[in-house]
């Protein structure tokens, strides 16, 4: 039998591409898929004198010496529970479980829990950059026993993206800390790409931009400050033909976007933390109305729109100086998310004992992974140069951007309502801006309601203690 350094279960196209990229590298790697002809598809279709094929967990984890290292890429939920329960048997103490899935981070520190009573080390491990990325690197976010890390960190160093030389990989914390890191990252992922979808349509519809121009904008905006993978590709998108009609493919593409659930365990985190990620919970909603296709051409029918967008009404500037309107509330925006999803990171270190290094976080998804983008560069610094940085907003480089760029997201907002384009992201953006920088936010009222209504008391402005008000009778 051949010896192996680290064992892949599950070859789907994850797994199958991690697999090539550690072989790669030089590492022995055994794979294993539950199912034969996966794994005889994968070694026919992509033989590699590093890549060795196991049909049973029993003779994969015996081509391995102490302690043996297997990472599982299989669907998140159960079926990560069923191989374990097949695993666990076969491991002895000090032995590494990766899953390099998209976990639940609560069910990732379950599992941790459990399998330490045995000895064994369990990782959940981020994964970031799609197939591409996980073939020829990807950002790799791993959380598990730090000492144990040291076993597995010349393997997952080696595979990852590098970012101006330094592997886009680091030890992020005990249990859940990676899996934590990965769903945030997919949260802002989420609110990046709605962003991204706005500007689209505020050019589009209110700007008047054809495909080709939109192509041309994006790839200008993908040379500056906006530079980065989802800006890029998307320049692409807008000029890929279509397959089967004349004009460009985007245009045939039903009006209605999927999602995993990552975005949405990120927004319901954050209402547990006490967080404001509106931004991406915008997002997560956007991509949930946009579901609803029926009742939206129906409602389409009934629900009259602005006069501008039924076109008789003209975009008040010159499309040159709309797209830098654009470009510049885009760029306010995107500050505002990534210190929405950084904001949580930092409550739930707190919160979970973790300690996470956020320069370190931002380092990593510099390359590989989804959100990787030129900005990051700039998000390391802030937290490199103050580690008790308590917003992002208030790092002085990202606040003269906010306080340089705002105005130009509050007129491209207001050219988008009042042009009937839908723009929850960006909303969100302003409203978190205003709400942030001390403007009143109403809460004076809703307090003295909830005493009104329930005696929930309330503070006062000129004297220190808690208060209750016998209001007036007749507000029923």
């Amino acid at each position: 039998m051949q010896k192996t350094d680290i064992g892949i279960i599950g070859l789907a196209v994850m797994g199958r591409s991690l697999a090539l990229n550690m072989a790669d590298h030089g590492f022995k790697v055994g794979g294993y898929n539950r199912s034969k002809e996966v794994t005889d598809t994968v070694m026919r279709e992509h033989p590699h004198k590093n890549l060795i094929p196991f049909y049973t967990l029993e003779e994969l984890v015996e081509s391995q010496e102490h302690p043996r290292k297997f990472m599982m890429m299989v669907k998140a939920g159960n079926p990560v529970d069923a191989v374990i329960a097949q695993l666990e048997p076969l491991l002895d103490e000090g032995d590494i479980l990766i899953d390099g899935g998209n976990s639940f981070f609560e069910d990732t520190r379950r599992r941790t829990e459990a399998l330490a009573q045995k000895g064994i080390h369990y990782f959940g491990v981020g994964v970031s950059g799609g197939e591409k990325g996980a073939r020829f690197g990807p950002s790799i976010m791993p959380g598990g026993n730090e000492q144990a890390y040291k076993t597995v960190a010349p393997i997952l160093e080696a595979i990852a993206a590098k970012a101006q030389g330094e592997p886009c990989c680091a030890y992020m914390g005990p249990d859940g800390a990676g899996h934590y890191v990965k769903m945030v990252h997919n949260g802002i992922e989420y609110a990046d790409m709605q962003l991204i979808a706005e500007s689209y349509l505020l050019l589009k519809y209110a700007g008047g931009f054809t495909n080709e121009e939109l192509a041309d904008e994006f790839s200008k905006w993908n040379q500056g400050e906006l530079k980065s993978f989802l800006i890029g590709i998307t320049a692409g998108i807008f000029s890929e033909a279509d397959d089967f009609e004349e004009g460009r493919l985007v245009d045939h593409i039903v009006d209605s976007a999927g999602q995993k659930g990552t975005g949405r365990w990120t927004s319901l985190e954050s209402l547990k933390q006490g967080v404001n990620v509106s931004m991406i919970t915008a997002a997560c909603n956007a991509r949930i109305m946009s579901n609803r296709l029926e009742e939206r051409t129906a409602a389409k029918k009934v629900i009259k729109g602005p006069k501008t967008m039924e076109g008789t009404r003209k975009t008040p500037v010159q499309k040159e100086t709309f797209a830098d309107l654009v470009r510049e509330g885009l760029y306010a925006a995107k500050i505002v998310a990534y210190a929405q999803g950084f904001d949580l990171l930092s409550h739930a270190s707190t919160e979970y004992g973790w300690d996470l290094d956020f320069g370190r976080i931002a380092a990593i998804f510099r390359a590989g992974c989804i959100i990787q983008a030129e900005f990051l560069n700039d998000i390391t610094r802030a937290f490199e140069k103050n580690t008790k940085l308590t917003n992002l907003i208030l790092d002085g480089f990202f606040l003269d951007k906010i306080n340089k760029n705002q105005e130009s997201l509050r007129s491209i907002l207001s050219c988008g309502i009042l042009s009937g384009i839908p723009m929850p992201a960006m909303s969100q953006a302003a409203a978190y801006l205003d709400a942030f920088r001390g403007m009143p936010v109403g809460a004076n009222l809703i307090q003295a309601q909830r005493d009104c209504f329930g005696a929930h008391t309330y503070e006062r402005v000129d004297r220190q203690g808690t208060f209750h008000h016998e209001w007036g009778q007749g507000y029923e």
